[in-house]
């Protein structure tokens, strides 16, 4: 069957349904391919050990789009406050969001909670067509349009093609886009715990030696432990039996938050920094991780893909008369959104070579860094105003 749209979203995760479900309204025929659904919410009270910090900039987005009311308030953790630790156990730094006069510095929730409140508002009403389950096998790139054609057989035509399916991303690759993704030799171990003591809604992070180890509030007096570590660190923590594992977190973290229990087995994931020459061609836009990836030392992945989202959808809600696949017009998008990304990856990637490092130099300067920040009120300001966004 031969169909036509005006925008096709090749990726249903977090960023191309928040994309799609942005255009809702727009006079815009779009379509969302994805080749499975996202996990179903079990009916028992366990704990996705995918998760994610949501700026309350984009929990604003998020809420405009009828997502953030549908989920589980009771499953999402408000953090007020964030204390950082440097890797010589007296420098410090602390973000707190009364004293920056603000409501909570971030939000921590469930990747699963919020992929199925974005897949029942895409399933409601007519506007969107959801193809899924469906994969691509082949597009061409013409003048006018892209056609696409799916292994279910459809061929589908499409003024513009947004390439929202990750890091890997085929849509990308099809495009003659040149990724050259630098790895970072690391890894990041995630896994869930319950506290003894409360966290109070506090974020933990500690820069060590051996990587970056962030402790995040998640309800019940839970967290969602995120350790950036050397491959073979991260494989040796994995492999651990379950107890040791847990005895290796809370010593890391200098026993914060008292004894913990694991709650979710250790999962590991690489990690890597991609930043492409051009996030368009004629004919396609790519957002979020399929567009550029950052060290995730900052939380701050999940929220440049939504930034994706909303500025895109923006743009083309404003074309007026323009093609909405023309290159120039793609343009807007694109200059709209590189200072934000190339800020990020900058200072993630300086701060993960910095801490990374064995200098003895570099190890004084870091840590005074680290003090000195703690005492400039405007910079600690500034740096939290972005991390809003």
């Amino acid at each position: 069957m031969e169909k036509n749209f005006d925008v096709v979203v090749v990726g249903g995760g977090l960023v191309g349904a928040a994309f799609a479900l942005a255009l809702k309204g727009s006079g815009l025929k779009l379509a969302v391919i994805e080749a499975q659904p996202p996990q179903v919410l079990p009916a028992d009270d366990s704990w996705d050990s995918r998760i994610y910090a949501v700026s309350p900039g984009n929990a604003a987005f998020l809420k405009e789009l009828g997502i953030w009311d549908e989920m589980a308030q009771a499953r999402i953790a408000p953090v007020y406050e964030m204390r950082v630790f440097g890797d010589d156990n007296t420098a410090q730094l602390h973000f707190d969001a009364y004293e920056a006069g603000l409501s909570e510095l971030t939000f921590i929730l469930e990747s699963r909670l919020l992929q199925n409140a974005m897949w029942q508002k895409l399933q409601a009403g007519a506007e969107i067509e959801m193809l899924c389950p469906a994969e691509c096998e082949s597009i061409d790139w013409l003048p006018d349009e892209a056609v696409l054609r799916l292994n279910n057989g459809d061929v589908l035509h499409a003024r513009l093609v947004i390439g929202a399916d990750g890091a890997q991303s085929w849509v990308r690759r099809e495009a003659g886009i040149e990724a050259k993704p630098r790895a970072y030799q690391q890894m990041g171990v995630v896994a869930n715990f319950a506290t003894e003591k409360s966290h109070a809604n506090a974020a933990h992070q500690w820069f060590r030696p051996d990587g970056v180890l962030a402790w995040l509030p998640l309800p019940d007096n839970k967290i969602s432990i995120v350790w950036s570590v050397w491959e073979d660190k991260a494989q040796e923590l994995i492999a651990l039996p379950a107890e040791e594992f847990t005895v290796q977190v809370a010593e890391a973290g200098g026993h914060a938050l008292g004894r913990l229990r694991l709650v979710t087995k250790p999962a590991a994931f690489p990690l890597r920094i991609l930043n492409l020459d051009s996030m368009i061609k004629p004919r396609l836009a790519l957002i979020g991780d399929a567009a550029h990836n950052v060290h995730p030392l900052a939380g701050q992945g999940v929220n440049l893909g939504f930034r994706d989202a909303k500025e895109l959808a923006k743009v083309l809600r404003e074309r007026g008369p323009f093609d909405c696949g023309d290159y120039h017009f793609l343009r807007r998008y694109e200059r709209a959104r590189q200072e934000d990304i190339l800020t990020m990856q900058l200072t993630t990637d300086a701060l993960q070579k910095l801490f990374n490092n064995s200098n003895p130099l570099l190890g004084a300067l870091r840590n005074i860094g680290l003090s000195l920040t703690n005492h400039l009120g405007w910079l600690k300001n500034r740096l939290v105003q972005h991390a809003l966004r």
